[in-house]
């Protein structure tokens, strides 16, 4: 029974430290991911289907945008908070993972 609670006291502390030192969770920008859920922007990123993903930060006004993830992962990171993504949107598009756009504020745009 003590040999249990050694064990379990010792995977309770192992978790606490993984997760203050960010190594699953909280990631930073740059950071390889796994997932959107991993990065502190909520958005993990890959250039390619074949590159690796990486933490990056959310679409700035102009920048280009998608709101479509595959597997949790974006091609282009969706806009900051208050901005939309504005862009055509096509069959074609959702299928081939093109369906990218602009980040616009929206008060400004008719």
């Amino acid at each position: 029974m003590n040999v249990i609670l050694v064990y379990l006291a010792c995977c309770i502390a192992v978790g606490i430290a993984a997760r203050e030192r960010g190594l699953f969770l909280n990631l930073s920008d740059g950071e390889l991911c796994v997932g959107s859920f991993q990065c502190k922007s909520r958005c993990c990123q890959r250039e390619t289907g074949l590159s690796l993903a990486r933490c990056a930060d959310k679409g700035a006004e102009g920048n280009a945008c998608s709101n479509h993830l595959l597997y949790n992962v974006y091609y282009k990171c969706p806009c900051q908070h208050g901005l939309r993504c504005d862009g055509d949107k096509s069959i074609i598009g959702s299928i081939t993972n093109t369906n990218f756009g602009l980040c616009k504020d929206p008060s400004t745009t008719p």
